[in-house]
């Protein structure tokens, strides 16, 4: 795996070493407080290129003769609008690209066309992080052809600040949300015959030395509890399914909890149904929803989330042999609806019938919002810039709305209705698990899902086009992108927590 960087916070002053990265504002503006040879070098570096500041364009010079430094890099912060969260995150992963194979560098956290705050330089150390993460455990060689090998040590940033004890305090809380979008990448990247439905459970169960009460209900737990609508999409598989539940007990004793459900089939076959060949191997990542889960849970606790909130998923591997659920088959969900299953490949919808009735009806919780790479359908709608948003409650969609322009992971709210809802009504059970054909599939998904919230307030989040496989940018460039950590975890800090 990458080594992370390390992140510490300083007054501003000149460094003694390495590279320096200056934040310029519009027109190139240089900040005060550089060295005059430092300043004359990087004007003219700045006037040979024509820089003019654009939002993350780059100019870069050598150290001046006799300074101590080695390089110096100029980014750009002049934007069309004043730097919100995302800029500041895209700001820091912009600086760990340019700060490759370095060993210390200082970042002159002064000098941007929108003032940086405490929380914004944190921010900018969250983006660092994000950047410096690459999933390579699997490569016996780390370096292409030619390459150097990058140093074992992590590299160190070192942000100045006029306030560096209030940005080192923000930053603590970025970090454990670091952390959090970190192990959802991770789970998502790994192959489905190392994080087995099994080994999945027990990477959560060691979650409890992060301050967790994990509990793991096995099959015959789930059998008594009559979760048919799960049980019969693992049936088909050797690896025997789980359902792990998280608990961070950080708000009031007694207050009702936040939950969170996610889909974990740690590989998706489609089952008799099953998928083309093509392209099958991305079904490793069809447990994105529940990587967030996790991910979201870690970082919860990690901050000291002033909140009680609950983690439910539900692993299970969607596999084909001869004891493999049919098409035509009818299951019993715990909350006695019958369902005819009539594709085995939606089956993410019959994991999560179970896990949110689980979770309803045990824990009583505020609201429920679900994650699940559950259709393709929604990728076709929203492409993999937007996860669809689909809610029974307009409060909780608004603030989903808006923590998703916050954090750049954007949601877009998608229709609900008695229309869509009489497209799963059954033949021969009360309801099916697909809709009449390719029509609005992302639709009749959620549709499916809220027969079984009752009234909580819930929200159903389709990340199938944004958990894996979503475009690169400045903070991310794994094919897993932790989609849904940092997007929750700004939803419940908003709202949510104890003030």
């Amino acid at each position: 795996m990458s080594v992370q960087p390390t992140i510490a916070f300083a007054p501003l002053q000149m460094p003694e070493t390495g590279t320096l990265v200056i934040l310029a504002g519009t027109e190139g503006a240089l900040p005060s407080g550089l060295s005059d040879p430092v300043s004359e070098t990087v004007q003219k570096a700045i006037a040979v290129a024509k820089f003019k500041g654009k939002e993350l364009s780059t100019v870069e010079s050598f150290a001046p003769a006799g300074s101590p430094l080695e390089r110096i890099v100029v980014i750009g912060t002049a934007g069309d609008k004043p730097f919100g969260e995302e800029e500041w995150l895209r700001l820091g992963g912009a600086i760990a690209a340019n700060s490759k194979g370095e060993g210390a560098v200082t970042v002159w956290g002064d000098g941007a066309a929108t003032p940086a705050s405490p929380q914004d330089l944190a921010t900018i150390g969250l983006g660092i992080l994000l950047r410096s993460y690459k999933f390579d455990r699997y490569k016996s060689k780390k370096t292409a052809p030619g390459e150097e090998p990058e140093p074992e040590t992590a590299r160190s940033f070192t942000i100045a600040s006029d306030k560096p004890d209030e940005a080192r305090a923000a930053f603590a809380q970025s970090e454990a949300v670091a952390g959090g979008v970190i192990l959802a990448r991770d789970l998502v990247n790994e192959p489905a015959n190392v994080l087995t439905t099994t080994e999945y459970a027990a990477r959560i169960e060691a979650l409890s030395t992060d301050g967790l009460e994990i509990e793991i209900l096995d099959e015959t737990r789930m059998g008594e509890l009559k979760m048919r609508a799960l049980l019969g999409v693992a049936q088909g598989s050797p690896m025997p399914p789980r359902l792990c539940i998280m608990r961070w007990n950080g708000g009031a004793e007694g207050e009702a909890p936040v939950a969170f459900v996610g889909k974990g089939v740690i590989f998706d076959t489609g089952g008799v149904s099953i998928k083309p060949a093509a392209g099958m191997d991305e079904m490793k990542g069809d447990m994105g929803g529940s990587a967030a889960v996790v991910g979201l849970m870690r970082a919860l606790a990690g901050r000291k989330a002033k909140v009680n909130a609950i983690g439910v998923v539900g692993l299970v591997e969607n596999a084909v042999d001869g004891n493999a659920q049919r098409p035509g088959d009818i299951v019993t969900a715990m909350s006695g609806t019958t369902i005819e299953v009539l594709n085995t490949d939606a089956e993410g919808r019959l994991v999560l019938a179970d896990a949110l009735w689980y979770t309803q009806d045990r824990f009583k919780p505020k609201f429920m919002i679900n994650l699940a790479t559950l259709t393709g359908a929604i990728i076709v709608a929203l492409g993999n810039h937007h996860a669809g948003l689909f809610s029974n409650n307009d409060e909780l969609a608004n603030r989903l709305l808006a923590a998703g322009l916050e954090t750049g992971e954007k949601v877009w709210r998608m229709p609900l209705g008695k229309e869509y809802d009489k497209l799963i009504e059954g033949k021969f059970a009360d309801i099916k698990n697909v809709g009449n054909g390719r029509a609005a599939g992302a639709t009749t998904a959620a549709q499916f899902l809220q027969r079984f919230v009752n009234d909580v307030p819930w929200a159903h989040l389709d990340v199938a086009g944004t958990a894996m496989g979503s475009p690169a940018n400045e903070y991310n460039q794994s094919w897993a992108s932790g989609f849904g950590v940092r997007l929750l975890n700004k939803l419940v800090e908003e709202h949510y927590e104890a003030r």
